[in-house]
């Protein structure tokens, strides 16, 4: 057995690196030890860190019965709970997976849709003109939105409540100490973990009470996400239990929302900055605008959009890796591996190998014009087995809500200051939150 080179015991310094400075301390092995090097964090397996395409590939082409993910994200376990589709592996990740995926396929995509665009204009109306404000905020209230009523199914005055102690649950655990297994500890309700559990159980109760309350009314005639699930069975006849119905709630809560709206406030700043990428995306959408106002079905035509969409992903992933325990000795990335040790393909690293990717640093939607890349060189949300089950429908949502803005505000960059990532919780920010001010804002055209 043999492992690749990198830092001898764990230390407190690397793990501080990984909880505040996780791509400066990427960046840094991969120069000291090259392109595979293994990191050692506290908490965690020992991490052998890929970053090549064909080594990646050989991790994405695992079923998953030889590779645990769950085991990478047990940090995960007290916001998730048990039975979140992250955190299981081998047949019962397959099978929690397959009744999962219809709702965020086929033309339910659409009506989403309509509702993703109706709540971007919503938001835009709020904005101030003229007045400096951070634009991750109102990407996450958009983004808490359209979970509320696409996933949950609830109304505005239904969800206003649950949007609350959601909105405030998540604030909270955006501290990244809280990622640690040692901070994970109740010492009453000021403790940060304290003050966290018990927000989060009134939220779970919140959650219980919702899934009880729409089985007990039935789900004829709702298309939101959590009736979908009421109904799905697996090929013995089962349904969801409660439990299992919460817990994938708050994963596609957690999963769906601070990601998103992270996503979003990095694309604001790349076009904030990159006038030329910007130009040429509002020319895009005021052609869309040619037939009409934009619906979802003409934001959707949109190619440019979906490259600045992919290029901000490519440029920013809002986490750094994936990692996969090995469960058996296998052979990857041309070491010999022992059982135990944690594969993990580094999405920031690879996303700017310059053996894949022209000026890997430059701003270049262009480029997912120019080529198709593949699963191995281009996977912010994962690979093989275990990629996010929510990916179309993010990536449905980021355009919906950034061709929505664009069309309507004349944004501007507010700060000088350099932006660089920040960490909250499992996602890398903007820092500041992307500041702009909104110099016009045109009323909403209708047909």
């Amino acid at each position: 057995m043999s492992l690749p080179p990198g830092p001898g015991n764990p230390s407190p310094w690397l793990l501080w690196r990984w909880l505040w400075q996780p791509f400066p301390l990427l960046e840094e092995m991969r120069a000291r030890y090259g392109e595979t090097f293994l990191m050692r964090i506290t908490g965690m397996p020992p991490l052998v860190v890929l970053t090549q395409p064909d080594h990646i590939r050989e991790v994405f082409a695992s079923n998953g019965d030889d590779m645990h993910a769950g085991e990478v994200a047990g940090a995960l376990r007290p916001f998730l709970g048990e039975r979140s589709v992250l955190l299981l592996d081998g047949p019962e990740h397959r099978r929690m997976r397959k009744l999962l995926m219809p709702p965020f396929h086929g033309e339910r995509m659409m009506a989403y849709g309509r509702d993703m665009v109706e709540i971007t204009h919503a938001a835009i109306d709020r904005w101030p003109l003229g007045e400096r404000f951070a634009i991750h905020k109102p990407m996450q209230s958009i983004t808490l939105e359209v979970i509320l009523r696409t996933v949950f199914g609830l109304d505005d005055a239904q969800g206003a409540d649950m949007g609350r102690t959601l909105e405030a649950l998540m604030e909270v655990a955006t501290w990244p100490p809280l990622l640690v297994p040692f901070m994970q500890r109740d010492l009453g309700p000021w403790s940060p973990w304290g003050r966290y559990q018990r927000m989060a159980d009134a939220a779970n109760a919140q959650l219980l009470a919702l899934v009880r309350r729409r089985r007990e009314r039935g789900t004829a005639g709702r298309t939101d996400i959590l009736s979908l699930l009421l109904d799905v069975r697996d090929e013995q006849g089962d349904s969801l239990s409660e439990e299992d119905l919460r817990d994938q709630l708050v994963t596609l809560l957690v999963a769906g929302h601070e990601t998103t709206a992270t996503s979003l406030a990095w694309a604001f700043h790349w076009l904030l900055t990159e006038h030329e990428a910007r130009a040429r995306l509002v020319a895009e959408i005021r052609d869309g605008e040619r037939e009409g106002p934009l619906t979802s079905e003409r934001i959707m035509k949109m190619d440019f959009l979906d490259a600045v969409i992919r290029e901000t992903m490519r440029l920013r992933p809002v986490i750094p890796m994936v990692g996969r325990v090995l469960k058996k000795p296998m052979r990857i990335g041309g070491y010999d591996l022992p059982e135990g040790v944690a594969v993990a393909p580094s999405i920031y690293l690879t996303q700017r190998n310059p053996e894949v990717w022209d000026n890997p640093s430059r701003f270049d939607p262009e480029r997912f014009l120019r080529k198709k890349f593949s699963g191995s060189e281009w996977f912010p949300f994962g690979g093989g087995v275990r990629r996010c089950i929510g990916m179309a429908f993010a990536l449905f949502e980021m355009k919906m809500v950034l061709a929505t803005v664009l069309s309507r505000v004349d944004l501007r960059a507010a700060s000088g200051r350099p932006v660089v990532p920040v960490r909250r919780a499992i996602t890398l920010s903007p820092s500041g939150g992307t500041p702009v001010v909104v110099a016009a804002r045109c009323p909403r055209r209708v047909e």
